[in-house]
């Protein structure tokens, strides 16, 4: 902006140029390049007026950062945090502050992306590596995964799991035992219902008078008790049913672990370690199970390979299973891992070592120890006979206690009118357990606490059988015992960020992906106490705050989508498109059309449509695109009319995967909608909408919003994500419920897809801050920039590369593709060669191979300057300037300086870099400004063959550490 500019803009504007990052002169500059002759012009050029809304949002006025805070502020007062023992997978933790700072408030960890280019993100794979030894170390089995999105989730997916491998290849039912969090449950009966699963629920014992395909059981259960289970498990085994465990991390570093048992699948919450509550998420799920089944794990799962130089490097392993390539073959419609929190986990892991978990475990063992004892010398014995860290109790005094809990700002947990439960944690102190006897027993009950400690430690008979009690070692790997300074674990925590590029060093110019500002004044309240730490199970008057916030940022995504109602539970895009698709499911049943099953998706949509459909339990039938690569109506026409008493609905993208506004959208609507099918609008470009136009004005019925993209919530190396769903009024009666907590005026057998009734809650402060700073002009403009950021590289780098679909007048949406195939036959370079060479230069390769092989898509977003995204078209023009000189022949195809990226610095140092045809200067600073500012990639090219075929998914190997 220039000065007079600037003085033109109210205060509590400036905020919208801290996030765009072009100012009033450079904007007017790339609008006179591509030209247009302001911002409303270029779109008028792109955007079919058919579906531009010709008004303003009903936002509101932007507020300055100062004036968001405080007014955001305020509204977390609103919250009360009592103390919470309801347990039931959600516990009060510590976060470590050495964690907190140097990894959840920092933008290196919050800011990277999933880690496709691992030669760049060797840090926080080392660190999801970690938390996958953590998970396989606990749970006694071979294989864990990357995480997953939440407890519940995992349930389902573990369910989906047995279903695969299991060898009782007749049986249809899965039992699920009686005591499992309900929460749990009804995440795995709404999974159940869509693959046409009958599941059973019973006492865990009665699991052996069915014939299963699978059977999962709570370790420990919702009530507090403990169960060896090894006998059961082997009668199961022998009815060749696979068995999965719900587990609470912090209760396996004491107990046997479910693997020794004989289990096959064992999943659970990491938040307790280390990860706050935040009304219900973002929490990592570990997922574990045996190597024979790794074929058909969901999720991502991270393994050992090699560089080029022979060295040990880290890689998402198998990626082959990745949903973006099997689609409806796919195991799992999951995109996303929760690493940032499967990373704070880890961290939390090797801050604390093996001693320091087995203290704090010990400690909430020997507390509630102290807690039992106590009452029961008052005549209020707990029901359980074995227990880790809660306790459940029956009392005819429950109102009582009830009055006393809350007038002390205490939340226990209520099974019934004369039943309640507590579980106690890491924060938990002597004065609670005082406290505790207080309101259960009344002020006059004489306990004393350090009397009954004394008790506890010199009594014979343990809450832990011990048969129970782990007895084999945990966490033996180095990593896990070297880190327990804050000094070590604060450079530990460096030296991994170091390896890694995130947004803070460079632009991420990932197409789909949006890879915007993150601002810090949208991050901040996140860590705030009055949102961190609220259990999600808490009495709702007692989270005004979160309800105002929730209901203020839904009204404003209704507003924004033109849509009537919002579904905040989603806790991903991918859940997202499950649970949209099963509203539109439910919608078709209530009209007696159950029938209708059958979802059109075109050949260019994303990965996770037909893998969701498939999840869903619909039909998927691919409908083509033109040579423009739009849907191709004609095909549309004759499909839909085809499946037209079957046809459920249609997943389309707009602005189009292939990064144009295609000009029949309302057509495709009304095609569908006249054979009575719905329309699901993917999110995933809504960048492209804000303020422009809507999914409810397209036409469309449902559509998920994917928050961590449009909507500035960060991507944290792969994840969290929410996907909350925008839908129609016929529509919004059949969105997911919660069994604890009504979240809305859903249906009252609506089942849920997340364990939390508002999903990953936590971080909506994150999205709320970013419309409420932007405001209704805010947001217009936003959208605005990130077109004319999109058609400026565009235009600049059509000179250089073929771009290979565009719209109206030659314009691209807010990305571009670029199509490498000419040039890939001309010289034998390929996209891979491109992408790892962009690493030199500083950059995180654009989305590669999607939608179309061959090819590099760019998203560049409203928050980068020209002069960032001149250091980017600079970089692509180099780059096609070495292309030409192997296309030349003055270089050799398989050694030049991109079939060489990324160049290391061990490269650089190499005695033998002099026999290449290049010099290392051209190798490692190609430019000036990547002299200024270099990025040094850490492995070599890694060898994505070699891992697959040696696959090792646990820390590096001891003797790397001798």
């Amino acid at each position: 902006m220039t000065k007079q500019t600037l003085t033109q803009l109210e205060q509590h504007e400036l905020f919208l140029t801290r996030h765009i990052g072009p100012d009033a002169q450079q904007q007017q500059g790339m609008l006179n390049y591509v030209g247009a002759e302001s911002l409303d012009d270029l779109m008028n050029q792109i955007v079919p007026e058919s579906i531009r809304i010709n008004r303003d949002l009903n936002i509101g006025r932007a507020n300055g950062e100062a004036e968001g805070l405080d007014y955001i502020r305020n509204v977390a007062n609103k919250n009360q945090v009592f103390k919470s023992y309801i347990g039931m997978g959600y516990y009060p933790t510590i976060v470590p502050n050495v964690v907190l700072r140097n990894v959840l408030e920092n933008p290196g960890w919050y800011t990277a992306y999933t880690p496709y280019q691992p030669e760049i993100a060797q840090g926080r794979l080392e660190a999801i590596l970690n938390f996958q030894q953590v998970s396989m170390d606990l749970t006694g089995l071979d294989l864990a995964s990357a995480s997953l999105l939440d407890e519940a989730t995992a349930a389902a997916e573990a369910m989906a799991l047995a279903k695969r491998v299991s060898k009782a290849k007749k049986a249809n039912i899965f039992f699920v035992a009686d005591d499992l969090f309900p929460q749990t449950l009804d995440v795995v009966k709404t999974r159940a219902e869509c693959f046409g699963f009958d599941v059973i629920v019973g006492p865990a014992a009665d699991a052996v008078n069915h014939e299963l395909f699978g059977a999962l059981f709570q370790y420990t259960n919702k009530e507090g008790q403990i169960h060896d289970y090894t006998e059961l498990f082997a009668e199961l085994k022998q009815k060749k049913a696979v068995i999965s465990v719900a587990a609470d991390i912090m209760s396996l570093v004491l107990l046997k672990s479910p693997g020794s048992m004989g289990a096959d699948v064992v999943f659970g919450s990491a938040q307790r370690f280390g990860v706050p509550m935040g009304y219900g998420g973002p929490h990592a799920a570990f997922f574990v199970t045996r190597d024979a089944y790794k074929r058909s794990m969901p999720g991502r799962i991270i393994g050992l390979s090699q560089d080029t130089r022979g060295n040990r490097a880290l890689r998402m392993a198998m990626q082959t299973r990745e949903q973006h390539i099997r689609r409806e073959k796919a195991n799992s419609n999951i995109c996303t891992a929760q690493v940032l929190l499967a990373n704070m986990a880890s961290f939390y892991a090797v801050f604390h070592g093996p001693q320091g978990l087995k203290t704090i475990a010990s400690r909430i063992n020997r507390f509630t120890d102290i807690l039992a004892l106590g009452l029961s010398s008052k005549g209020v014995a707990a029901q359980n006979s074995a227990w880790f860290d809660t306790l459940t109790f029956e009392s005819n005094e429950l109102a009582f206690i009830k009055t006393r809990a809350l007038n002390s700002e205490i939340n226990l947990r209520i099974d019934s009118d004369a039943r309640f439960g507590v579980s106690l944690d890491e924060t938990t102190t002597r004065e609670d357990i005082t406290q505790l006897f207080d309101v259960i027993l009344g002020e006059d009950h004489g306990l004393d606490v350090a009397a009954l400690d004394e008790q506890v430690m010199n009594a014979k008979e343990a809450s832990i059988p011990p048969s129970l009690q782990r007895d084999d070692a945990i966490l033996t790997h180095p990593t896990f015992n070297r880190y327990q300074s804050e000094t070590e674990m604060m450079r530990y925590i460096k030296r991994l960020e170091n390896k890694d590029l995130a947004l803070n060093h460079s632009m991420i110019s990932l197409g789909s992906c949006t890879m915007k500002l993150n601002a810090v004044a949208e991050m901040l309240p996140i860590s705030w106490p009055e949102f961190a730490n609220m259990h999600p199970f808490c009495p709702l008057e007692q989270a005004q705050g979160y309800t105002q916030l929730i209901g203020e940022l839904s009204d404003w995504l209704v507003e924004i989508t033109g849509y009537d109602a919002v579904c905040m539970q989603p806790n991903s895009g991918a859940q997202g498109e499950y649970a949209g698709l099963l509203a539109i499911q439910k919608y078709h049943e209530s009209r007696g059309e159950a029938h209708r099953n059958v979802c059109l998706i075109p050949q260019s949509a994303h990965g996770t449509n037909p893998a969701s459909a498939q999840l869903a339990g619909m039909k998927v039938v691919v409908t083509a695109c033109d040579n423009e690569g739009n849907i191709d109506l004609d095909d549309l026409r004759a499909k839909a009319k085809e499946v037209a008493e079957n046809l459920s609905c249609i997943m389309i993208t707009y602005p189009s995967t292939h990064g144009v506004y295609e000009e029949a959208v309302r057509e495709i609507c009304d095609i569908i909608h006249q054979h009575g099918g719905q329309v699901y609008l993917d999110g995933a470009n809504m960048n492209a909408q804000v303020g422009i136009t809507s999914p409810g004005f397209i036409g469309a019925d449902v559509s998920h919003l994917n928050l961590h993209k449009t909507f500035a919530i960060p991507h944290g190396g792969g994840g969290p994500g929410m996907g909350p769903i925008g839908i129609k009024s016929h529509l919004a009666p059949f969105v997911a419920g919660h069994k604890l907590i009504k979240p809305g005026s859903e249906s009252d057998n609506n089942g849920a897809v997340s364990a939390a009734p508002f999903g990953s809650a936590g971080i909506l402060p994150i999205s709320y801050m970013y419309i409420r700073l932007l405001g209704s002009k805010g947001l217009k403009a936003s959208t605005q920039t990130a077109i004319l950021n999109a058609n400026y590289v565009t235009k600049k780098l059509s000179e250089h590369y073929p771009v290979l679909f565009t719209g109206r007048n030659d314009r691209v949406a807010h990305e571009c593709i670029l199509d490498l195939r000419p040039l890939k036959e001309a010289s034998g370079v390929t996209e891979m060669d491109i992408a790892k060479r962009l690493n030199d230069y500083g950059f995180h390769a654009p989305t590669m191979s999607f939608p179309v092989a061959g090819t590099l898509m760019i998203e560049p977003t409203e928050s980068e300057s020209q002069v960032e995204l001149d250091r980017f078209i600079e970089a692509m023009i180099n780059i096609r300037q070495e292309i030409t000189q192997v296309e030349a022949g003055e270089w050799p195809v398989d050694n030049n300086p991109l079939s060489n990226a990324p160049h290391t610095l061990a490269d650089i140092i190499d005695p033998e870099f002099d026999a290449r045809p290049y010099n290392r200067e051209l190798a490692a600073f190609p430019t000036s400004a990547v002299k200024a500012n270099k990025f040094w990639p850490t492995v070599n090219r890694i060898d994505d063959v070699f891992g697959d075929r040696n696959l090792f998914c646990a820390c590096v190997p001891i003797e790397d550490y001798q």
